[in-house]
């Protein structure tokens, strides 16, 4: 359907960072706009590919300066796998094909995947609340509760 993608750089550490981002119990919620979704292929500190039922994405660390440079992906789409060819039918005989039993027209006409397409602009903003929620701070540095 679409590819939406955001980046900004993120005064945290790539260590920081992938500890935030690479366990789907923490990744999930910030991603919660998608769907549940998996992690289908880790690069250790550097990429995580994942996969939902509306969309399939990829987040990018990537050390910069006094930073890291984040890269965040989604292709927009429901999870659909391949479609591969079917084997041509056996051919039947004539008596064969008139006595086949057919399946109820209700049967025929269920929908095969009725998971609804994401729309681009939310997808776009849930993945800039995504470096919004990773690049706050955690602690005041400096304080002190007396």
């Amino acid at each position: 359907m679409g590819t939406v993608q955001t980046q900004r750089t993120v005064v945290k550490s790539v260590p920081e960072l992938w500890a935030e981002l690479s366990e789907v119990a923490l990744l999930g919620p910030m991603l919660d706009h998608f769907g549940e979704i998996q992690i289908t292929r880790v690069e250790p500190e550097a990429s995580i590919e994942w996969r939902s039922d509306t969309a399939a994405g990829r987040v990018e660390l990537e050390p910069s300066g006094f930073g890291t440079r984040v890269r965040l992906s989604a292709e927009i789409g429901p999870d659909e796998e391949p479609a591969q060819a079917s084997p041509a039918p056996a051919r039947s005989g004539l008596l064969a094909r008139l006595l086949r039993r057919r399946p109820p027209q209700a049967q025929r006409a269920a929908p095969v995947n009725a998971t609804p397409a994401l729309d681009p602009r939310l997808a776009q903003g849930a993945l800039t609340a995504v470096l919004d929620e990773i690049g706050a701070a955690r602690h005041r540095p400096f304080s002190r509760d007396v």
